[in-house]
């Protein structure tokens, strides 16, 4: 689904200025803290790793999906993309600036939030900050499609409220710092929810 996928999201941080200004406080976060590299994790089609890199920051991509990296490389030949999970990141200990997750923990299984946070934690330099973007609502839900862009597919998405993010992640050794939830614009339909912490300075 790599291509129509990429078709259909295209530059989705173009036209939502409240998104955009939570990504530039991120960039302004990282870095004040200093030149640590900067992992987008679920990376898909890299604009959010250029838009990151146009911010003066570092950064890298990471994707699960080799076609959605070469996708990626293609469009941002002067960065970097590998292939990966975030459930095992290919990193030293205590080397990231910062870590972007924007709607990639939403194919996560809630059993397996708290593993993915704790990753997060070990690549993260004491004082890093990293921040997630989600579907939301009243309460947690869960839904499984079995087609898409007409194409069969085995695939769950997981919507979670800012509170059930925070407490994963206070229960990882990351400390939130903010939530922020904004209601859905005409083209989606679950509102939007962004959580950002940090790894506790040393």
């Amino acid at each position: 689904m790599a291509e129509p996928f990429t078709d259909f999201c295209g530059d989705w941080l173009a036209g939502r200025p409240l998104d955009r200004a939570l990504v530039t406080a991120f960039a302004e976060l990282v870095r004040a803290q200093g030149s640590a590299p900067v992992a987008d994790v679920g990376s898909g089609p890299g604009h959010i790793t250029a838009r990151l890199h146009d911010l003066g920051l570092p950064v890298f991509g990471i994707d699960l999906s080799p076609r959605m990296v070469a996708l990626a490389r293609r469009t941002h030949p002067h960065l970097r993309f590998h292939v990966g999970s975030m459930t095992s990141l290919d990193l030293p200990d205590e080397t990231l600036g910062g870590i972007s997750a924007l709607y990639s923990i939403i194919h996560v299984p809630d059993d397996h939030l708290s593993a993915v946070f704790a990753e997060f934690h070990r690549v993260l330099a004491p004082g890093g900050h990293v921040l997630l973007a989600f579907q939301s609502g009243d309460e947690d839900g869960h839904l499984h499609l079995r087609e898409r862009f007409g194409q069969d597919i085995c695939l769950d998405y997981y919507w979670r409220t800012p509170d059930t993010v925070a407490a994963r992640l206070t229960e990882s050794g990351l400390q939130p710092v903010a939530r922020f939830l904004r209601e859905p614009d005409e083209e989606e339909k679950r509102p939007r929810a962004f959580v950002l912490a940090r790894r506790p300075p040393a």
